[in-house]
């Protein structure tokens, strides 16, 4: 299985970080050897000093599929949790400064915290339906230490997940069990050691760690 992220799909987080705003989906691949799962501690590497935590909607593909028409997209993933794209932000910026691929800032062993995942029947309130007459979305949270740092909703996301599917299977084949990391809001920040990392889906705590 691979783990695809997409970059820059909040414009707040954007423009935090000084990007532009993408006119297509941007993203890059985790080896399955980043997965961090059943809210196991998170050991802070010796290689890099400013180690920041990116939260995101993280959703599972359920059949196979290449060059998915984005009407059918929707079809082709049938779970849903939270994630964190752990990022050596220093590393990241130095590979930027030399125009060089950042994958060692950002596919390291422990860096994609997966948690739990959720079928999609237990989530009423999805992108695709609408709530008091409004757009509904999937809300999310990031707390360290009881504090609020990061709160998004996929609503307001830049290119929807069937967006996200259309157009990364137009270039790689997307297999069962495959993981899409869908963005981060803004408010992304270090993590160090002793932090507690709690992680919400609405009203449902999926994420509960420690930096170590």
């Amino acid at each position: 299985m691979k783990i695809i992220c997409i970059g820059r799909n909040y414009i707040d987080h954007a423009k935090e970080l000084n990007n532009p705003v993408p006119a297509s989906p941007v993203f890059f691949l985790k080896p399955d050897s980043a997965i961090l799962r059943n809210n196991s501690p998170f050991f802070y590497p010796d290689f890099s000093e400013e180690i920041h935590y990116e939260t995101e909607l993280v959703y599972r593909i359920g059949k196979l599929g290449k060059t998915i028409q984005e009407k059918f997209a929707h079809t082709y993933y049938d779970a849903i949790g939270l994630g964190i794209d752990f990022t050596a932000r220093d590393l990241q910026n130095q590979c930027k400064e030399k125009g060089l691929p950042w994958e060692v800032a950002k596919a390291f062993d422990g860096s994609a915290v997966v948690s739990k995942l959720m079928a999609l029947s237990e989530l009423g309130n999805m992108e695709r339906g609408t709530k008091n007459g409004e757009q509904g979305g999937i809300g999310f949270q990031l707390r360290i230490n009881r504090d609020v740092v990061q709160t998004g909703n996929s609503k307001n996301m830049i290119f929807s997940i069937d967006r996200i599917i259309a157009h990364v299977s137009r270039y790689m084949t997307l297999k069962t069990g495959d993981l899409i990391f869908t963005g981060t809001p803004a408010g992304v920040g270090p993590v160090q050691i002793g932090h507690h990392l709690e992680g919400w889906l609405e009203d449902k705590k999926l994420l509960d760690f420690f930096i170590r």
